[in-house]
């Protein structure tokens, strides 16, 4: 696809992070788990979570093999951080004549469901906000603030590299797909070919860890239009080395601590860690406490979570002692 940029596009690209496409993009991922082995771990962990969620019309919106989702599906972040339920509002906003006419654009029959939100856009938007909520917090409820640190580390490096290097470099440094020359970006999707100018609505940058290996764009429908792409790294999110924390470690921290260490490799929450090392949060919050007094654990808030991570003295202490690390 050949996407027409002008002087004002490049002045107002801008980056987001998405709670509400992680939601949509993972239906992609569960449902096809052998397409994407990197996310076989959370397929695993997630898949239990789901047995009393009824998230079939979720499932038949982003029906696969299809490239194309419905754009109302996932529309464009409003602000660089929005939270689940702020994008959900704007989901459930939606006019019924776009709902339709995106509908029309999707190939092959519509399943039953799908038709009654044809039918009556109002009600049926409502009933897939419900759908996505429930979905996200079975699937995705646990791991989205490891899941947002490792996004937000994306976003901090492409604006670094905008703001050294310019938007050119940016845009061709972004993945393997997408290609600036000149006034013109060249984004190769499997599906979709054919060329549209932005005409200075700006272009909007979305990191994903659900994106599989390809990027999405929605260049056509109301609001800013949307590039997302692959953030790297995302098998780290699930990593659980099976490697013993070190026997050096743990006689020094006991155990328990130097199971917590090994597990902080990437920021965590309390109710992760606790899962994980099959503990109860209250047992990880006084050990992650002792952690931190020692200066081995930092905390940091991300919106209503708080996430732990090594310390450089950890980083020493478990090279000194040759615990495994990640």
């Amino acid at each position: 696809m050949l996407v027409g940029l002008n002087a004002r596009d490049l002045a107002t690209t801008r980056f987001a992070v998405s709670p509400l496409w992680e939601a949509v993009g993972s239906v992609r991922i569960i449902t096809r788990p052998q397409w994407f082995p990197e996310h076989l771990p959370w397929v695993e962990r997630a898949r239990p979570r789901l047995a009393t969620v009824d998230w079939r019309l979720l499932t038949d919106l982003v029906s696969m093999p299809t490239g194309i989702i419905p754009g109302f599906v996932c529309p464009p972040p409003s602000t660089s951080q929005p939270t689940l339920d702020v994008e959900l509002a704007t989901l459930a906003a939606t006019p019924a004549e776009v709902v339709r006419a995106e509908l029309d654009r999707v190939p092959g029959p519509r399943s039953p469901r799908v038709a009654e939100l044809y039918a009556c856009p109002t009600e049926g938007l409502r009933r897939l906000a419900e759908v996505v909520r429930a979905y996200a917090d079975a699937a995705i409820g646990l791991y989205w603030p490891r899941m947002r640190t490792l996004l937000e580390r994306e976003v901090l490096l492409g604006a670094r590299r905008m703001a050294t290097d310019g938007v050119q470099s940016l845009l061709n440094h972004l993945d393997p797909y997408v290609r600036l020359d000149g006034d013109t970006l060249h984004v190769e999707h499997l599906v979709l070919s054919g060329a549209v100018r932005l005409d200075g609505r700006g272009l909007l940058l979305v990191p994903s860890v659900f994106c599989g290996p390809r990027v999405w764009s929605n260049f056509g429908s109301p609001g800013q239009p949307v590039l997302r792409y692959p953030a790297r790294a995302v098998a780290t999110l699930w990593e659980r080395d099976p490697l013993s924390p070190g026997r050096g470690l743990a006689r020094v921290l006991g155990k328990t601590r130097a199971a917590l260490l090994h597990e902080l490799a990437v920021p965590t929450s309390t109710t992760e860690l606790a899962e994980r090392c099959r503990l109860t949060p209250g047992t990880v919050s006084a050990h992650l406490g002792a952690l931190r007094d020692a200066g081995l654990v930092g905390a940091h808030r991300a919106g209503r979570f708080v996430l732990y991570a090594r310390t450089t003295a950890a980083e020493a202490l478990l090279a000194a002692t040759g615990a495994a690390t990640r």
